[in-house]
């Protein structure tokens, strides 16, 4: 089954039980199979006062925002070069058409499929990951990732996909990580917007992925 159909399919039965579903996944399925490496990102819940009731994926295909996007923009760039060296000045300036052409290849997700404010409530937050939890895995599952990036959401992704009993790596410089039920693997990483210089926060995870994948 095409992995739109299989979204379909799962997101009309979730969009019952949340109010202001705001659906995701993959931007583009045909980009996203024909990438040289299959790239999820998997992120906590959109920011939208406005109640929801939209979706991701075409936000993402219209060429989303600069915060956020533009550093996993960055992200997607160096990862699809990961054996090269790309300088910061070569991904420094992110437009709009830049952010359409790289994102469009992308799976990208929210754990909390209703949306909440800036600042995610934790103890909500837990609550209806916990009730979402099955379809949370049947999502994931959908997509087959040959990487996974986890935007502050890392023991959370772990938890949902029942996999805290397995092992926990670390990187030399100390980024977490570890292997799916595909083998794959899945870095516990910081937010594309946290409040960290943007070069920092790029090279930091292409240094995590080169010493683990390369």
């Amino acid at each position: 089954m095409a992995i739109s159909k299989e979204e379909s399919v799962l997101f009309d039965d979730w969009k019952g039980n949340r109010e202001g579903f705001v659906f995701d996944g993959v931007a583009s399925e045909l980009d996203y199979l024909n990438s040289n490496i299959k790239l999820c990102f998997v992120l906590k819940e959109v920011n939208d006062l406005g109640g929801g009731g939209w979706d991701l994926r075409e936000f993402i295909k219209a060429g989303a925002r600069s915060q956020t996007w533009d550093n996993i923009s960055r992200w997607v760039t160096c990862i699809r070069h990961i054996k090269s060296n790309i300088k910061w000045s070569e991904i420094e300036k992110i437009d709009e058409n830049y952010r359409k052409e790289t994102l469009r290849s992308i799976c990208a997700f929210n754990l909390k499929k209703s949306p909440g404010s800036h600042t995610t409530e934790r103890a909500t937050f837990n609550a209806v990951v916990a009730e979402d939890k099955d379809y949370i895995i049947k999502q994931y599952d959908i997509y087959k990732p040959d990487i996974t990036i986890c935007c502050g959401t890392g023991w959370d992704l772990r938890w949902a996909l029942d996999l805290n009993d397995g092992e926990v790596f670390e990187t030399n410089r100390g980024i977490k990580w570890f292997m799916n039920k595909q083998n794959k693997p899945v870095f516990m990483y910081a937010h594309p917007s946290a409040r960290v210089q943007d070069s920092l926060i790029v090279y930091g995870l292409i240094d995590a992925i080169r010493e683990v994948c390369a």
